[in-house]
């Protein structure tokens, strides 16, 4: 099967985790999203990992890998575009009173 890697950051309640996933290059399980809803698997195995402790300052640690339970998750966000910019969350949402 041949992969290709994502740099995807995951938050659970008590840390902030940027690290490596390897995904299938296409079709089944080519998205981080697959991965989060694979009800066989309990983990999400991570590479070049940097874990930080959320409400604390400082860099971080340093892992080669590591597997996060993915019951724990609460955010996943896959590496931002090449140009690093966002869509603006008003053009994705309706204004208040408009529906």
């Amino acid at each position: 099967m041949q992969t290709r890697r994502e740099r995807v950051y995951l938050e659970t309640p008590r840390h902030r985790i940027a690290g490596t996933l390897t995904l299938a290059r296409d079709g089944y399980r080519s998205r981080v999203s697959d991965v989060l809803n694979a009800s066989e698997r309990d983990f999400i195995p991570l590479t070049d990992v940097t874990v930080e402790l959320v409400g604390h300052d400082g860099p971080g640690t340093h892992h080669d890998f590591l597997a996060v339970s993915r019951h724990h998750v609460v955010i996943a966000i896959p590496e931002l575009p090449e140009d690093g910019s966002l869509e603006a969350a008003s053009a994705a949402v309706p204004p208040a009173g408009a529906l």
